[in-house]
C-alpha cells in the first residue's frame, strides 16, 4: 500500500538529515507544501529552529513575475524560510535519497488576501466577512485559483500534486486564541453560518428563483434557537454527513436549502474542474492530479465537500480525511468507493491518517487502521503529518508501515 508523508519546506531546508529520516520511514513520497496558509508549526529534530512562523499564506517557491504582473489578487512571497526557492531546494533533498515528491497547493484559504481585499470574502448573513474564506463564486477569485493551482503544483522535481480547499471555505477557521466555541456549533449550523451572502452570492440566489434577501432571513430565523441554547438532535437522524444534511433541510426547509445547495455546488464543482483543467495543462501528460475532499458537498474546510462521482469523473483521486474511529472511516471512504467502483476504474483512494498523537492521532495502531482503511477501498496512504510528530510518533509510523504486511492476503481488515 503506497504511503506518504506531509512534509513542509523548513521541515528539510537546512536539516542535513530530514531526508534520510523521512525515508526511513518506509514512505515512498513526500507531499510537499507549495503553496500554504498562515501557521506556526514545532520543528522538533530541525538543527536550526524548534519553531517557525508562517505569518500569512504564501508561496514557498519564486513566484512568476510575468503571471502576475498587474494584478490585484496575486500570490504573496515567504521570508521565513531562507534561500529564494525553499520548495526546489527540500524537493531536491527529498529526490536525492530516492523519495517521489509531489506538491501540497492550499487554494482557497488566505487570510492575508481576504483583509486586503475583503470584498472578495465570503460574508455570512449577518453581514460578517471570514477574511480567510475567498468566496469561489466570485469571478476574480476563480482567476487567481486556476492560475495559483497551476504554478504552485507544476514545480520543478514535483511528478504530481494535491490541491487542497478547492471548494468553499466557511465559518470554522482554527486562529490563535480563538473565541467561537462559546455556543456549541452542529455540523447544520456551521454549514448555515457559513453560507455566503455577498453581492455575487445574492445573485446568484435571486437567479436561481427566490430573492437572496428571503433567502438570509431564513437563515436567520433557522439560527436564532441556536443562540438561544436549544437542544439540537445531534445533526439529524443517525448523525454523520447524512444527518448534518437533514438537519439543514430541517432548519432551512427543503426548496431553500436545495436552492442554497444547487448555487455553492455548481460554483465548486466547476472550480475544482477548472483548476484541474490549469494544472493538467501546465504540467503534461504523466502528471498526477488529486483533490483532498470530503464526500458530503455541504462541507466547507480543507477538506472540502465534493460529489464523489462527479470529482473522480476528471481528477486522478482524492485525498480523504481519515482519522476517528471505523465508523468515522467508513462514513468518509464509502461514498468514494462506491463512486469508483460505479464507473470511475483506477482512481485513486488515498485515506489521510494523523499521525501526530499531540493532534488526536493514533500512530500505534496505524497498520491495522490502515488496513481497515484498505478494506474500505482505499488503495494509498497519507500521514499527516511527519515534520510535526515527536521522535516516538515517528518510531510508531515505522512499526505501523512495517507491520502493514500482517494484513496482506490475510483476508479482512480488523472491524
Amino acid at each position: 500500500m503506497r504511503a506518504a508523508a506531509f512534509l513542509y519546506p523548513w521541515d528539510v531546508a537546512g536539516d542535513p538529515d530530514a531526508a534520510r529520516r523521512v525515508a526511513d520511514l518506509g514512505v515512498r513520497q513526500v507531499t510537499l507544501a507549495a503553496a500554504y496558509h498562515s501557521t506556526r508549526a514545532l520543528t522538533p529534530r530541525h538543527p536550526r529552529h524548534r519553531v517557525v512562523t508562517a505569518r500569512h499564506a504564501a508561496v514557498l517557491y519564486p513566484p512568476a513575475a510575468e503571471r502576475w504582473a498587474g494584478r490585484a489578487l496575486r500570490p504573496y512571497p515567504q521570508d521565513w524560510v531562507a534561500g529564494t526557492d525553499p520548495f526546489g531546494e527540500a524537493a531536491q533533498a527529498l529526490a536525492d535519497v530516492g523519495l517521489e515528491v509531489h506538491s501540497w497547493v492550499v487554494l482557497a484559504h488566505n487570510s492575508r488576501l481576504g483583509t486586503e481585499h475583503p470584498a472578495i470574502a465570503v460574508r455570512n448573513a449577518y453581514g460578517d466577512r471570514y477574511p480567510w474564506a475567498p468566496c469561489i463564486a466570485r469571478a476574480e477569485v476563480r482567476a487567481y485559483l486556476r492560475d495559483l493551482a497551476a504554478e504552485a503544483a507544476v514545480r520543478p522535481g514535483a511528478r504530481g500534486t494535491e490541491l487542497e480547499s478547492c471548494g468553499w471555505y466557511g465559518l470554522v477557521h482554527p486562529h490563535a486564541h480563538d473565541k467561537t466555541g462559546g455556543v456549541p456549533l452542529t455540523g447544520a449550523a456551521q454549514y448555515l453560518m457559513s453560507l455566503c451572502f455577498c453581492e455575487v452570492c445574492a445573485a446568484g440566489y435571486t437567479g436561481l428563483g427566490v430573492p437572496a434577501e428571503e433567502v438570509r432571513g431564513a437563515v436567520v430565523r433557522a439560527l436564532e434557537p441556536v443562540w438561544a441554547g436549544a437542544e439540537d438532535d445531534d445533526d439529524g437522524a443517525g448523525g454523520g454527513r447524512a444527518g448534518e444534511w437533514r438537519e439543514v433541510e430541517r432548519l432551512l426547509g427543503g426548496e431553500l436549502s436545495t436552492l442554497v445547495r444547487s448555487w455553492r455546488d455548481g460554483a465548486a464543482r466547476t472550480l475544482r474542474w477548472e483548476a484541474v483543467a490549469a494544472v493538467r495543462a501546465a504540467a503534461g501528460d504523466g502528471f498526477r492530479v488529486l483533490l483532498h475532499a470530503d464526500p458530503a458537498a455541504h462541507r466547507c474546510g480543507a477538506n472540502a465537500g465534493a460529489d464523489p462521482g462527479d470529482v473522480l469523473a476528471y481528477a486522478d483521486g482524492v485525498v480523504v480525511p481519515c482519522t476517528g474511529d471505523d465508523a468515522a472511516r467508513k462514513d468518509a471512504l464509502a461514498p468514494f468507493a462506491a463512486a469508483r467502483e460505479g464507473g470511475a476504474p483506477g482512481r485513486v483512494l488515498a485515506a489521510n491518517l494523523t499521525v501526530v498523537s499531540a493532534m488526536g492521532g493514533r500512530p500505534g495502531t496505524l497498520a491495522a487502521d490502515a488496513a481497515h482503511a484498505a478494506a474500505l477501498g482505499a488503495d494509498e496512504l497519507r500521514l499527516y503529518h511527519a515534520g510535526l510528530a515527536g521522535d516516538g510518533d515517528l518510531a510508531a509510523v515505522r512499526r505501523g508501515l512495517a507491520g502493514l504486511s500482517r494484513y496482506r492476503g490475510a483476508g479482512p481488515a480488523p472491524a
